[in-house]
């Protein structure tokens, strides 16, 4: 890949991966309620997620879609249906420490298998992979997905910092409250550029 290819993709990948979607939405939820420790596995499993998910789309996942067209307005229900859940755990969870077995944050495997069903991560993913590597070569694609994971950790600690520093004014159970419905909002109004 040209140096100036690269430094496109860099590009792309920093933007698309530090904008606002599902994934920045709930590590930020994560880090107010759970605090940057207890959100690392969610982070490092969107990370490795995404990078295998694009290294697979690259390599030819996409075909099978391709063979039966009904298969993306199938997933577009099934990706919107689990975000929905999704929003309604975030609007619900209770105050850390009043929570017992039902709060606790993602696992990475949770994050990783979270990266096929997120409506932003496949336009992200099938962008990248169109743009730059658009043979399909496999060193193309690992390109794309080394350089997706490479930034995904910077950019995601910026949205779980940001949450964690706003725990510091989530001091009350309403404005716990308040900031975990804004949360899940978020999340379902990440869901419209999707399904528009």
């Amino acid at each position: 890949m040209a140096p100036d290819t690269f430094l496109a993709l860099l590009t792309f990948a920093i933007v698309a991966t530090v904008t606002p979607g599902p994934n920045n939405v709930m590590v930020m939820a994560s880090g107010a309620n759970f605090g940057l420790r207890r959100t690392l596995p969610h982070m490092l499993g969107i990370t490795f997620g995404f990078g295998a998910m694009i290294a697979l789309v690259g390599v030819g996942v996409m075909r099978a879609f391709d063979a039966w067209p009904p298969s993306y307005t199938v997933m577009q229900v099934l990706c919107a249906a689990y975000l929905l859940y999704l929003a309604y755990r975030i609007a619900t969870a209770p105050p850390p420490g009043a929570a017992g077995p039902r709060a606790r944050p993602f696992t990475a495997l949770q994050a990783a298998a979270f990266q096929w069903i997120n409506p932003k991560a496949w336009a992200m993913g099938l962008a990248a992979v169109t743009l730059y590597a658009p043979t399909r070569a496999a060193e193309s694609v690992l390109i794309v997905a080394g350089t997706f994971m490479l930034v995904a950790m910077p950019c995601i600690a910026i949205w779980v910092l940001a949450g964690q520093g706003l725990a510091r004014a989530l001091t009350s159970p309403f404005r716990r409250r308040l900031f975990n419905g804004l949360m899940a909002g978020g999340l379902i109004l990440s869901l419209a550029p999707a399904l528009i």
